[in-house]
């Protein structure tokens, strides 16, 4: 190993996290002949085979999961080097990794803006997805934070509240119900309903108050995403429960039911491995994040729900 380069180990951890030569030299900007003959040059060094190919499939050798393992070890403690360098010149500066939840999408970047104008040394990658993908990128170490409504509940994490997240029956604003009061949640069974996908974490709290309290919903329409159920509430094809902070204020043909056990009180979380020792970089956006949302609530929360909900009175 005495012969092996940074550069090397780069496009080894690259290529065995993509499990793809041609992908790892795409993010590298590299050729795949160069990513080829990198790997070449470190198996070299190394004195074992790191990769084995079965069929199209590429798969990393015991050595090789030893190697990336290593890697993934010292590319961590260069960026915490680095980052404790800038931080000692009175800097911050470095790359912040965020995972959040689909519907964190809604106000994580309302957030961020603010940031990145304090610290504009630092470079964000934010990933957005369902939390099943979260809870994958959560085990493979894939980011630095992550933001979700629902902790994990087989894995050994640290995790703040920060913000309310309530879930709250969406209906179109010309609804039959929508200004009666105190509705029964029974009634929800004789309405065309319209779900999260599978892996949504909306979708399991909301499928367990339903049988908590047994209502039998009639699922018209599994959609992936917010925006889509949205405008299919609009367009007249169901109602659905979504996160309050959904609604936002240019969306007049909505509105939000009035129905007994809403809303279903759940909270925003910054969550990370147990153990994990966070960068300077992801500190500070930790305690920047404790004060903004504070912010965020008195601004947003009565514009996008209370306003609305006199209006259908």
């Amino acid at each position: 190993m005495n012969q092996a380069t940074l550069h090397q180990l780069k496009v080894f951890e690259a290529a065995a996290r993509h499990s793809s030569f041609t992908r790892a030299a795409e993010e590298l900007f590299l050729t795949q002949p160069t990513v080829s003959m990198q790997i070449k040059q470190l198996t070299k060094s190394v004195g074992l085979p790191l990769f084995e190919q079965v069929g199209k499939r590429l798969y990393l050798t015991e050595a090789g999961r030893e190697l990336f393992g290593t890697c993934r070890q010292i590319f961590e403690t260069i960026a915490q080097f680095d980052m404790k360098i800038a931080d000692l010149k009175g800097l911050k500066q470095g790359q912040l990794r965020l995972a959040v939840i689909t519907t964190a999408k809604y106000f994580i970047p309302r957030l961020l803006g603010p940031f990145c104008q304090l610290y504009p040394g630092i470079e964000i990658s934010l990933q957005v997805t369902n939390h099943e993908r979260i809870l994958e990128r959560m085990v493979n170490n894939s980011d630095d934070l992550y933001i979700m409504s629902q902790l994990p509940e087989h894995l050994d994490v640290n995790f703040e509240p920060f913000l309310e997240n309530p879930l709250v029956v969406f209906a179109p604003t010309n609804h039959p119900l929508a200004k009666e009061r105190n509705i029964p949640i029974h009634r929800l069974a004789d309405e065309p309903f319209i779900m999260r996908e599978p892996g949504s974490g909306t979708r399991r709290t909301v499928q367990s108050l339903f049988e908590e309290e047994g209502v039998k919903v009639k699922v018209k329409l599994e959609l992936g995403s917010n925006e889509a159920i949205k405008q299919a509430i609009a367009g007249g094809l169901g109602i659905s429960v979504l996160s309050r902070h959904t609604l936002m204020p240019n969306t007049p043909e909505l509105c939000i039911l009035d129905v007994q056990h809403f809303p279903i009180k759940r909270a925003w979380f910054m969550v990370h491995p147990a153990g994990k020792q966070l960068s300077i970089v992801a500190r500070t956006y930790y305690e920047y994040l404790l004060g903004a949302a504070k912010k965020f609530v008195d601004e947003q929360t009565a514009l996008s729900y209370d306003t609305r909900f006199e209006r259908v009175k």
